[in-house]
């Protein structure tokens, strides 16, 4: 870089002498007491030296490099701001191609009643989803087959507890009848594998009733009551993700890796309990890929 020389100044330049009153503007000169400053001396100043000119190889490079920066700075500009403008549940629930992922159609948020918070938001304490419940269900994937039963709207208390052994039907009764339900959305299909999905919303009248059953029918590290299967289900210990804020999610299955036949989870979020099932028949292995994606969709639009 060529240093430039700054043009001196008489006052750091110039040799000090005493100070003396100038006469008035227009008036003229009167003598000095003292002898008059030497006349002031202009210093020479150097002329600047002429940068040199950079080759047009360099400033061919240079543009190319600007362009290149210009237009990747661009692009990431415009992705940020096109994920984080986005709620979280307007996300499709697609994926790479091939990697065993169901083709869930776009997923959004269903409208609130004027005035109605969400569930987790500051002003909504009790936790309350005020939205239509059966809007909160997710919905089938491209290719399924739906359930006669289960077609998105509310079910009875029966239909929900005919998922669960017969012996035990009775009780699981009994405890929703004491948990000030509300009601049950539920949707349910068939993907041509031959996967069975069924997806049931319990709504009560607080988040305190919803905790409350939950705690009643011992879903923590077990399943609780057990469902109509042959086989009793561990808790999934390979499950670690999908969590949304200010909910419980617990995943269960035929061995502790979650590889079986049947996997079964309970997501729980304010005064909403869901209940997530998906089997397979015979030997076949129940995909754990689409099961873990339609629980983390359903927690999504439930948080």
């Amino acid at each position: 870089m060529t240093e430039q020389t700054a043009t001196p100044t008489a006052a750091t330049e110039e040799p000090a002498v005493p100070e003396q009153e100038l006469p008035p503007t227009g008036a003229e000169p009167v003598a000095a007491a003292e002898p008059p400053a030497a006349p002031e001396q202009a210093l020479p100043v150097a002329e600047p030296v002429p940068a040199p000119k950079p080759s047009r190889r360099v400033l061919r490079a240079v543009a190319r490099w600007t362009a290149a920066v210009l237009v990747l700075g661009g692009l990431g500009t415009g992705t940020a701001l096109g994920i984080t403008s986005m709620e979280r549940t307007d996300v499709p629930g697609l994926a790479t191609e091939g990697d065993g992922r169901w083709d869930y159609p776009e997923l959004s948020l269903p409208a609130l009643p004027a005035g109605s918070p969400r569930p987790f938001n500051e002003a909504n304490v009790a936790e309350v989803h005020h939205a239509d419940l059966r809007k909160l269900l997710i919905p089938a994937p491209a290719g399924a087959t739906a359930d006669k039963k289960l077609t998105g709207g509310w079910v009875s208390t029966a239909q929900f507890v005919g998922e669960f052994r017969k012996d035990k039907r009775g009780e699981l009764t009994q405890l929703l009848d004491d948990s000030a339900l509300r009601h049950i959305a539920a949707r349910g299909w068939t993907m041509p594998d031959g996967t069975r999905s069924r997806v049931y919303l319990l709504q009560f009248n607080s988040t305190a009733y919803a905790q409350g059953l939950r705690d009643d029918t011992y879903v923590s590290s077990t399943p609780g009551i057990p469902l109509d299967w042959p086989t009793d289900l561990q808790m999934d210990e390979s499950w670690n993700g999908g969590k949304v804020p200010e909910t419980v999610v617990y995943a269960f299955g035929e061995t502790k890796t979650g590889k079986g036949r049947i996997h079964e989870a309970y997501i729980q979020a304010g005064d909403t309990l869901a209940l997530v099932i998906h089997s397979q028949q015979g030997e076949k292995i129940a995909e754990q890929i689409p099961f873990r994606q339609t629980l983390i969709l359903q927690n999504q639009l439930l948080g």
